[in-house]
């Protein structure tokens, strides 16, 4: 038996704290730091922001983009959460999937403007004299443009789990909390995180509607990237929009490399293959915490709850009677529900038709619809271009890692790209060479929505199994074949679920789309989009609250005719195991 000994130096190097370390522990005080700051600021009185108005003095940009990064944090993190709870009540309940799915198409539909017009005063009054009102507000606004597209990935891969994985988990007595933390939640990781991205991206999207806010009498201005964007934009300053590009430029690659490319190469473990990855995503930022033992001591009580969680078992609830008298009950309670659905439906329709009964005609009705059918003709065939030109390129990067690596924060700042700034372009474009609003406004309805297809499409081709790759290589399948037989298929759910909320988000884009301005120049074209923008400037209720049910109307019955179809079909015909 041999003695081991330790040198001095040895002994030194496993105590003293090492780079790694010290790197490690500057990022997570930083962190610390920036947080603690957003809180502060955030209790001040709201008086404030007018003794300290808004300036495009470029030095305030890192002060705003931090105020604004952190909002966003705080609702993905909402979002998170919501996405967790709501999808798997949807995914897992029949009954629950009747009522929330329509919701969730009607919730994705209602414009950033409509939650914006009803709730700026809720949370006014919820802390009167405070900034944090304001901020909720915001943060809301923004959780609004980021949480469905989030809830309907994870949706869409717990609906599309592969069968042996669930007969896996009905075999180790697996409880439902321990299969939602041991199979749905890794299982939705890999598409969930590129979702989450995107909506990241999406509520840069928006951000200049929710910082710089305007409902009737009430105006609220938030410092951040999109309140100085639209006060670039008012006074016509090119070059503070430049700076505000160049801003968002810089915090878009700082949180890929800080967050969310260690978390795509954190969630490359979860593929579901039987075969090893070609090529795994990296991320020095995940190699640092992994080498640093200080993060394994600062993880070590979350690691200790997180499996805590894990390993729970709530009880379960009993079946009682026999499976013939389990079927009967369970058809009088569907009926049931299906009755109590149809009451709460008639009672919501008759509410909404009371209150603008009393204020508007059946004459503006028929305009909210006509204004819908051109909106709806403008979504369908920028939604047509966008598949045609997106799913190619998002294959080819998906099923390339490195190249994915590399592309991941110029699409996240293309998708992150606020219509806003691209109005002084369209505009002057149009009034210099003469051109037709109706048409070239068009585009910026999808300019921000289209990356929902792209990114979905490139965590569908991420996730598409190695082992069936292989085997197409084995049997020589190529070309038209290979799309039509392969990889269209294996990537058709994560389409449909980029398809859904790219369609449910270019009818919101349209209240900015339709209606563009640079200085006193002011463009606008006949749509559902302006028709909702124009009555909230002017505080007209009910003109808001109509044009809000005729655009949800017509985003839930395309959903229900067109998307839920197809999404049914690749849940049945194209699902994987």
């Amino acid at each position: 038996m041999t003695r081991q000994t330790f040198s001095p130096l040895a002994i030194r190097r496993s105590v003293l704290p090492s780079l790694w370390d010290l790197m490690a522990l500057l990022i997570v005080v930083g962190a610390i730091v920036l947080v603690a700051y957003g809180a502060r600021v955030t209790t001040v009185p709201l008086s404030t922001l007018d003794v300290t108005p808004l300036s495009l003095d470029p030095a305030n940009l890192p002060v705003y983009a931090l105020r604004t990064v952190l909002r966003m944090l705080l609702a993905i993190a909402f979002s998170l959460v919501f996405t967790f709870v709501y999808a798997a009540a949807a995914a897992k309940s029949r009954r629950a999937e009747m009522v929330l799915i329509p919701i969730l198409d009607v919730l994705q539909s209602v414009p950033i403007l409509g939650f914006l017009t009803f709730t700026v005063t809720f949370f006014l009054n919820l802390f009167p004299g405070s900034v944090l009102g304001a901020e909720l507000a915001s943060v809301f606004a923004i959780f609004t443009s980021q949480a469905w597209n989030m809830t309907f990935s994870m949706y869409q891969s717990m609906r599309n789990q592969p069968k042996d994985l669930e007969e896996a988990t009905r075999s180790f007595h697996l409880s439902g909390w321990q299969r939602f933390w041991r199979l749905d939640v890794p299982f939705a990781m890999p598409g969930l995180v590129w979702n989450t991205m995107m909506s990241m991206s999406g509520g840069w999207f928006f951000v200049v509607a929710s910082e710089a806010i305007t409902v009737g009498d009430t105006t609220v201005t938030l410092p951040g990237i999109g309140s100085y964007v639209a006060l670039a934009i008012k006074q016509q300053n090119i070059m503070a929009i430049l700076y505000a590009v160049v801003a968002m430029l810089v915090v878009i690659i700082l949180y890929d490399q800080f967050l969310f490319r260690p978390l795509v190469a954190w969630a490359d473990k979860f593929r579901f293959e039987t075969t090893a990855s070609g090529m795994a995503p990296t991320s020095w930022m995940l190699d640092l915490f992994r080498r640093a033992r200080v993060t394994h001591v600062l993880a070590a009580p979350i690691e200790w709850l997180a499996r805590l969680v894990w390993n729970l078992r709530l009880p379960q609830w009993p079946r009682l009677g026999s499976r013939q008298a389990g079927i009967a009950t369970a058809r009088v309670i569907d009926g049931a529900w299906i009755a109590l659905i149809a009451v709460g439906a008639a009672w919501a329709a008759y509410v909404s038709i009371t209150y603008l009964r009393a204020s508007i005609g059946w004459s503006e009705v028929a305009t909210a619809v006509l204004y819908g059918l051109i909106t709806l003709a403008r979504v369908v065939v920028l939604m047509a271009i966008a598949t045609l030109i997106w799913v190619p390129v998002g294959v080819w990067i998906g099923l390339r890692p490195k190249l994915a690596e590399k592309v991941q924060p110029l699409a996240q700042f293309l998708a992150a790209f606020p219509a806003n700034i691209a109005f002084p372009v369209f505009v002057v474009l149009i009034v210099r060479f003469g051109l037709d609003a109706n048409i070239w406004l068009s585009p910026l309805m999808i300019l921000g929505t289209q990356w929902y297809i792209l990114f979905n499409v490139i965590a569908g081709a991420s996730a598409f199994p190695s082992d069936l790759k292989e085997a197409a290589r084995s049997f020589h399948i190529r070309g038209w074949r290979w799309w039509f037989k392969v990889i269209l298929p294996g990537i058709f759910p994560y389409y449909i679920t980029g398809a859904i909320t790219a369609s449910g988000g270019s009818w919101n884009a349209s209240i900015v789309a339709e209606i563009a301005s640079w200085g006193d120049t002011r463009l606008s074209t006949p749509g559902l989009g302006s028709y909702i923008a124009n009555a909230t400037a002017a505080g007209d209720f009910p003109r808001v609250v109509l044009g809000i049910v005729v655009m949800c109307a017509f985003v839930t019955l395309f959903n229900r005719l067109v998307w839920r179809p197809l999404y049914a079909f690749g849940e049945r015909r194209l699902r994987l195991g």
